[in-house]
């Protein structure tokens, strides 16, 4: 039964790691996919959105402060970004997005490190979130369950809007052909920065749940940006359905290997032998899953046609 619950908990904390990444993904293969740009940047917003969400909270006084703090602080420096530096780079190879991208990193994480100091900040749990509800028989953390609920919504609405509205219609349509989008009236360079925005908002919401369960600190978005890629890269590039399925896959498979490998390899080997390669082969696990799933399906496991 101790068992049972274990696994129980552990499935949950792999959603929950999951539905974190997907708001980073969805956002991320909006751009890339559809924008065809290289955003390495991104996490740097995940990380900015954490800061806003601080900022809010600290002179709000209360957490929907810091959401919105998050939300709206994200969505100008999202907009900002795509005006001052993205557009200029649409019509360069993706070598110079990197490279761009790569030098806001940097930039951004020298900016809080001068702005808020090298000291961590943590953010604490809405009031109303602090319990925890009894799921299968374990007590589950309510504030982690409201991070699964409200990424499943955030899945919910953008794969509406990214299928049933004119915006989204005007998305992919813009993604195919921007030269007869923009023929027919339409402000190719607004629809870019509206999406950049929407990416970006994505981000900071990413940004603002992470804060009360992880450390608010510089250079927290480059790790989650390489799991990002990955759910990216197994979902296939620009698909909205295949970002929430990947990261999922992703945050159960490395939650739940992390978690119990090194248990398994106590089973099979000496302790030592075991506390060294557990963790090892638990870090290398979302990667082997990865080459697995593009050497049966290289485009992806949902790749972007007619529907995200």
């Amino acid at each position: 039964m101790d068992l049972f619950l274990q696994i129980a908990t552990q499935l949950l904390n792999g959603v929950q790691y999951g539905v974190l990444l997907f708001l980073l993904a969805a956002g991320l293969t909006l751009v890339f996919g559809i924008m065809s740009f290289v955003n390495l940047a991104h996490g740097s917003l995940y990380m900015m959105g954490a800061y806003f969400s601080a900022l809010g909270y600290e002179y709000g006084g209360n957490f929907f402060w810091a959401v919105v703090a998050a939300l709206g602080g994200c969505a100008v420096l999202g907009m900002a970004l795509e005006r001052l530096v993205v557009a200029r780079l649409y019509r360069r190879d993706h070598l110079d997005h990197v490279l761009a991208t790569f030098g806001l990193v940097l930039f951004f994480n020298e900016l809080v490190r001068i702005l808020f100091g090298p000291q961590p900040y943590f953010l604490p749990l809405p009031s109303f979130l602090e319990g925890s509800i009894e799921i299968m028989g374990a007590n589950y953390p309510a504030y982690r369950l409201a991070i699964i609920v409200s990424g499943l919504l955030v899945a919910a609405g953008a794969q509406w809007m990214i299928n049933g509205t004119r915006l989204g219609m005007l998305i992919r349509a813009g993604a195919v052909n921007p030269a007869m989008v923009g023929a027919l009236g339409i402000n190719i360079g607004l629809l870019n920065g509206l999406l950049f925005a929407i990416g970006a908002v994505l981000a900071g919401l990413a940004g603002v749940m992470a804060g009360p369960i992880l450390s608010i600190q510089s250079g927290m978005g480059e790790p989650v940006l390489i799991a990002t890629l990955v759910v990216i890269v197994i979902g296939g590039i620009g698909s909205i359905r295949g970002a929430l399925y990947a990261a999922l896959i992703v945050g159960i498979a490395d939650t739940l290997g992390r978690a119990f490998l090194p248990q398994i390899f106590r089973t099979l080997m000496d302790r030592e032998a075991a506390t060294a390669a557990g963790p090892a082969v638990a870090s290398m696990l979302v990667y082997v899953l990865m080459a697995v799933v593009l050497t049966v399906k290289p485009n992806g496991l949902f790749p972007a046609g007619g529907k995200s």
